[in-house]
């Protein structure tokens, strides 16, 4: 994501903690290793972290589990991890399914509208940004 790590970077000087919340099936679908998916965090906290929080749904797109998005689980470990409320969370996704668990966990969403982001989802979301930049300087300045 372009200007990603200057924008997790701006967050964390301001005192604010950042984690990533990710749904991931194919690893329960059996497609994606484990090891693989912690190589990609791994990489993903060279390139735009460090992240307090990565938390990740690895449970097949089947499995009706609590974590996985739009479900609220992943938002409330991520929540605790940073050791806040996940009131205190503003979560900036690109689906509606990441605004969904947002609100769900009581937290603030932001949707930064992608190519694959539906029109619907733009009309229903609460705050949307044109890009990341634009998300982030949302909540810096308590916008969002």
């Amino acid at each position: 994501i372009p200007r990603a790590r200057s924008r997790s970077s701006a967050s964390r000087a301001r005192g604010i903690g950042v984690g990533v919340v990710t749904n991931q099936p194919r690893v329960g679908e059996g497609t994606l290793a484990a090891e693989a998916l912690a190589a990609i965090h791994r990489r993903l906290d060279e390139l735009a972290g460090p992240f307090v929080a990565i938390e990740a749904c690895t449970h097949a797109r089947d499995a009706g589990c609590g974590c996985r998005k739009p479900q609220p689980g992943m938002i409330v470990a991520a929540a605790r991890r940073l050791g806040v409320d996940p009131r205190a969370l503003v979560v900036v996704g690109d689906i509606g399914s990441d605004v969904a668990a947002a609100l769900g966990a009581g937290a603030r969403a932001i949707l930064v509208p992608t190519p694959v982001t539906l029109r619907a989802e733009v009309d229903a979301a609460p705050v949307v940004a044109r890009d990341l930049r634009e998300a982030v300087d949302l909540i810096l300045r308590g916008a969002a």
